[in-house]
């Protein structure tokens, strides 16, 4: 039995996989969540054999809470999935090592079938994000400036960056100047639509990246 750990932030989409994942011989889904932090939580407790991750969540990106999995649940298999074709996205994800990649209008037997080539200890990559991140150029931020980047793309002030990231308000604002000058840009706005421009960041989301989706771990 494949145990999988479902995080998407759309309830719709998230209640739809459950019921196709309910359907599939030998896949349990053992938690969901609408929201990215509570993913390493879930993994934790259910310990799941694949995560699956919607990378644009707008509490934690997928990727933030891949990275969560890798260092404190490293046996959990991950696979994540998007509706954005962002080579800078993918290129982030592969530095993690995560084990899939896949578009979200993946038919819904491709997609249940990357969950078992996962679980099986195989990798799975959409053919045409590969090419995409393959022909990108590569993202000069590194991964603390693309994280801090991406939360102000999201519409947190710096106070609240530097709570959510465990950083002083001081060395938040020196991250964005980084990035500013990194990205010539004339703005920390500019720096952010040249990011998403690139595909170096999540696209903004509804309400400033605050979400106040319900989260139906079990």
């Amino acid at each position: 039995m494949i145990r999988v750990l479902l995080a998407e932030d759309e309830s719709l989409i998230r209640g739809a996989l459950v019921l196709l994942l309910k359907a599939e011989r030998g896949m349990e889904v053992v938690a969901e969540t609408g929201e990215g932090r509570n993913v390493l939580p879930c993994a934790v407790r259910y310990r799941p054999d694949v995560a699956v991750l919607d990378v644009n969540m707008p509490d934690m990106s997928g990727l933030e809470a891949a990275a969560q999995l890798r260092e404190h649940v490293p046996r959990c298999r991950i696979l994540l999935v998007t509706s954005l074709s962002q080579p800078g996205v993918l290129r982030r994800a592969m530095d993690l090592n995560v084990d899939g990649y896949l578009l979200k209008d993946a038919p819904p037997e491709e997609f249940t079938q990357a969950i078992r080539t996962v679980a099986a200890g195989g990798r799975v990559v959409d053919a045409s994000l590969l090419l995409n991140a393959w022909q990108s150029p590569e993202n000069p931020l590194t991964q603390r400036e693309t994280e801090v980047l991406q939360r102000a793309a999201w519409g947190y002030p710096v106070a609240e960056i530097a709570a959510t990231l465990g950083l002083s308000s001081g060395t938040v604002r020196n991250y964005l100047g980084n990035a500013v000058t990194k990205l010539g840009a004339r703005t920390r706005q500019d720096a952010v639509r040249l990011a998403q421009e690139a595909g170096w960041l999540l696209p903004a989301s509804p309400g400033g990246g605050r979400s106040g989706a319900p989260d139906t771990s079990r």
